[in-house]
């Protein structure tokens, strides 16, 4: 995965500041704990997504392509189909005691 640019200004900003992550996302990650850019990146797409799953929250993988979109700096929907089945292998290999991904 490409990672975005670390800067401490662009590591403090809001979540929506990102390709891809707007309110909704935003208060997703905040119920997870992750508050900033630089949360995100430090976890990585996965788990990221499994934190906001772990949170209580119910999240599609549509929330998926979109956090590796943004840690890429792509949009969510050129996240290619090949970064989309390693995702989901890697899901798949993160997922323990019941969090398997639904589609």
């Amino acid at each position: 995965m490409r990672s975005m640019s670390a800067s401490p200004r662009l590591d403090e900003s809001p979540l929506r500041s990102l390709p891809n992550l707007g309110p909704a996302s935003e208060r997703m990650l905040h119920a997870a704990g992750i508050r900033t850019p630089g949360d995100l990146r430090a976890l990585g797409a996965v788990p990221a997504f499994l934190a906001v799953r772990r949170a209580g929250r119910k999240p599609s993988l549509n929330l998926l392509w979109a956090l590796e979109g943004a840690l890429s700096g792509r949009d969510w929907k050129a996240v290619a189909q090949h970064e989309r089945t390693a995702l989901l292998m890697q899901l798949d290999d993160s997922a323990a005691g019941g969090m398997r991904p639904e589609i």
